[in-house]
């Protein structure tokens, strides 16, 4: 929860949020992310505008101008190492990557939120 996150096509950081499914486990007081966390306006909060060249409602537009960011992420995130799970599926963690399938921006993790790392 808290995570920063970023688009390529982003003008700027948005943050992750974390509705725990399941029991909650918590890192550093904070809910931990797992790759299902990737749903438009729940998880992903749009970021500042969009300069996708593909986004009609910016630069797609004569003149291009940045447009209004909406989100369409319809895939899970993609973890670096699916072997950290949390409630049976894998555990968000930095050098994870998740697609814009409309703009095809890819998101990643800038500042994870937590530093402390989960040692069963």
């Amino acid at each position: 929860m808290g995570a920063q996150i970023m688009c390529s096509f982003g003008t700027g950081p948005g943050s992750l949020i974390v509705v725990p499914q399941g029991p909650p486990v918590l890192i550093e007081g904070k809910p931990a992310a797992t790759v299902m966390d990737h749903i438009p306006f729940v998880n992903i909060a749009p970021f500042p505008t969009c300069i996708a060249p593909t986004n009609p409602a910016g630069m797609a537009k004569v003149p291009p101008t940045p447009g209004p960011c909406i989100p369409v992420t319809t895939a899970p995130w993609v973890p670096p190492s699916p072997t950290t799970q949390i409630n049976k599926k894998p555990a968000l963690c930095m050098g994870a990557t998740l697609m814009c399938t409309a703009w095809a921006g890819v998101i990643t993790i800038v500042n994870p939120g937590a530093t402390k790392e989960i040692v069963n």
